[in-house]
């Protein structure tokens, strides 16, 4: 005897979309993930662009536009996405600013990017350490005497 589940198995193929698993080891904050997240499930696949506007993205995830639009820029700045600016053209032949094109970098270059800031960070706090010992070394010697 075969038991039935009531509810029908979802094909991966049409219900999901890949995150890849190196997100979660770039130091972004859950909001980032979110719009990240957004943008993956609309990208088109062969292109790796997207054009969501920020109200789109920021009623998806649950987000004010302003807060999206600081994600955005966040996501930019760590090489993850590039943003191009689109216009549209109205049927009385004006020109309008149209949503952001979103395209969606490899990201194995977020991942160097964020190693070569770390790397950046970790080599700035040897410094100061090197000048503190310095100054605690010229600290400890005598004063020279007058003459």
């Amino acid at each position: 005897m075969t038991r039935t589940l009531p509810w029908q198995k979802p094909d991966p193929a049409k219900n999901y979309y890949p995150v890849p698993k190196v997100i979660c080891q770039l130091g972004l904050s859950p909001g980032e993930i979110a719009v990240y997240s957004f943008l993956l499930f609309c990208e088109d696949r062969k292109t790796y662009q997207c054009y969501p506007s920020y109200r789109t993205i920021g009623d998806a995830v649950g987000m004010s536009r302003n807060t999206v639009c600081k994600y955005v820029r966040s996501l930019e700045e760590k090489g993850l996405i590039r943003t191009e600016r689109t216009s549209i053209v109205l049927k009385n032949g004006r020109k309008r600013n149209g949503s952001l094109l979103y395209t969606l970098l490899p990201w194995r270059q977020a991942i160097e990017q964020f190693h070569q800031r770390q790397f950046a960070v970790a080599e700035a706090a040897a410094e100061r350490q090197r000048a503190q010992q310095q100054l605690a070394e010229q600290a400890e010697e005598p004063p020279c005497s007058p003459l």
